[in-house]
């Protein structure tokens, strides 16, 4: 029997027998274990439900939840460049306080992320959660945040990060073999090579995935346990640098402390990634809040830890003035064994990158199920469960970014726009306490903390422009709102381009991928 039959419409199912669990009734309906409409929290193992669609399965525990958090948000910046805090600050003690500030706030993102992930049990954490709040308000206006978020998303911030992690990658893999610095065709080169690679693992297996994300994640870790116990040591021989300086030499002016904010709160951008693979939690009401608790303290110690580290072995002014702070501190703390900084900065960013392939294409996934982007992108393949297309799709947009543009200043301009959207989270929660307020929440936030974060979050869309106007942020601007463009045509009038069906229908036989739901899609009338 071939592996696809078509449906009435055309469109390709599978017709080889899919996984299907004790919650089919006789007559062959869908039903949770709870009867209810909600998803089945408690389920550890889901594929596919019906024989006309394939889900993702839920095989991201605890761990691997906390290595997916902490694996994203230390990237190479901790090693490479961690000065924008001090510099802003101006001494040693108030940029300690800042890190740990910077920290908190993180933390009270994420905690507020949590109740929406366990109350919105999809995937696609921002997109999910501003359709969920705004769709109700009108039906045409309603979803325009989402499908803006997705927009901005699916074609710049996540390909963008995905290969500037890349990037570095492939920088701080070649440099030991060039004293004068690599050639950009060779590091482009390598940045391409580790974008699939990295991509070919993700449409494998999400349990290699895990894996992998879970290996690097101990890997950096213990390189930042190096560094802390090099400092330590360092420190018991009365090597103590600035830290003995204490808050000499503190700014006063309250715009450069606001920006040593933006820039610490920027290191630890990605504390909502678990949040986008909701779905593919294990007993989510559970493990997504404890992996944040986890997650973002340990990453808050490590930053504290390693800057505390670097300055007990160097100057402020050496700090600020290297290229590479790491290398630096291995170079006077563990001589001929300083090789370690440069193969842990690779490892550390190899990892990153495989974090960020892994969320990224769940947004394209998740926005393309809900009608927002083309269905054919939320097809999964059938035996492996995971969601090609969209990684595939955005594996290309990330590679492209590497090889025509200045990927780096892309992320400058469109950094805002992030916060922008973590502001427009926070009111959403805001908004469904009110519009939802007999929604069950098995994990709830003191209602201060999204509102602190909102209040960040509109400073830290402000202040970029404010401090450093430029013409390339209303270019950036204007590329979020062009999504309209194409917003009304081919979602509120379901318009689509010749040979769409033609085109899917390949894709399916091409990449053996079937459609997908919502598990809550599947529940019998």
């Amino acid at each position: 029997m071939p592996p696809f039959q078509s449906d009435m419409n055309g469109t390709l199912i599978s017709s080889k027998p899919l996984h299907n669990d004790s919650n089919t009734s006789l007559n062959g309906a869908i039903y949770h274990r709870n009867g209810s409409l909600n998803n089945n929290q408690e389920e550890k193992d889901v594929g596919s439900t019906d024989h006309d669609h394939v889900n993702l399965k839920k095989r991201v525990g605890l761990m691997s939840g906390v290595a997916l958090i902490v694996g994203t948000m230390i990237g190479s910046g901790i090693f490479i460049s961690p000065k924008g805090v001090l510099a802003g600050t101006g001494s040693v003690g108030l940029s300690l306080m800042v890190w740990l500030g910077c920290g908190i706030i993180s933390l009270f993102g994420a905690l507020s992320y949590a109740e929406l992930g366990t109350m919105v049990t999809k995937s696609g954490a921002e997109y999910a959660y501003l359709k969920e709040a705004f769709t109700p308000m009108g039906k045409t206006s309603g979803p325009i945040p989402a499908f803006l978020f997705a927009w901005t998303s699916v074609l710049i911030l996540k390909p963008a990060l995905f290969g500037v992690v890349s990037m570095s990658f492939a920088l701080y893999t070649c440099e030991p073999f060039f004293s004068c610095g690599p050639p950009d065709a060779l590091v482009k080169l390598v940045a391409i090579i580790c974008l699939f690679f990295v991509s070919s693992i993700n449409c494998y297996s999400v349990k290699l995935a895990t894996k992998v994300q879970n290996l690097f994640t101990v890997t950096k870790l213990v390189a930042i346990a190096v560094i802390t116990i090099g400092g330590i040591y360092m420190m018991s021989k009365g090597d103590v640098m600035e830290l003995g300086m204490g808050f000499e030499g503190t700014v006063k002016d309250p715009s450069a402390i606001a920006l040593a904010f933006y820039d610490g709160l920027w290191a630890y951008d990605g504390w909502n990634n678990l949040n986008y693979v909701t779905e593919e939690i294990r007993n989510p009401s559970v493990n997504l809040p404890r992996a944040i608790m986890i997650g973002i303290p340990l990453v808050t110690i490590c930053y504290l830890f390693a800057n505390v580290s670097y300055l007990t072995v160097m100057s402020k002014m050496e700090l600020l003035n290297s290229a590479a702070v790491a290398a630096t501190w291995g170079d006077r703390v563990l001589g001929v064994a300083a090789i370690f900084i440069p193969i842990s900065v690779a490892l550390s960013t190899f990892g990153a990158a495989n974090g960020s392939c892994f969320t990224g294409g769940r947004i394209m996934y998740v926005a393309a199920r809900e009608g927002h982007l083309p269905k054919v992108l939320s097809y999964v393949h059938i035996e492996q469960y995971t969601p090609l297309p969209s990684l595939v799709v955005s594996t290309l947009i990330a590679a492209i970014m590497v090889l025509l543009g200045d990927i780096f200043a892309l992320i400058d301009f469109f950094s805002f726009a992030a916060w922008m959207f973590y502001g427009a989270t926070m009111a959403s929660l805001l908004v469904m306490r009110y519009t939802k307020s007999d929604a069950k929440r098995p994990y709830k936030v003191p209602i201060i903390l999204p509102i602190i974060v909102l209040v960040f979050s509109i400073y830290l869309v402000i202040a970029p422009i404010v401090q450093n106007p430029r013409i390339e942020f209303l270019y950036a601007f204007l590329f979020m709102v062009a999504g309209l463009v194409f917003y009304f045509p081919f979602v509120v009038m379901r318009k689509s381009l010749p040979y769409t069906d033609e085109l899917t229908r390949l894709l399916q036989l091409v990449l053996w991928v079937a459609p997908s739901k919502y598990e809550s899609e599947l529940v019998a009338d």
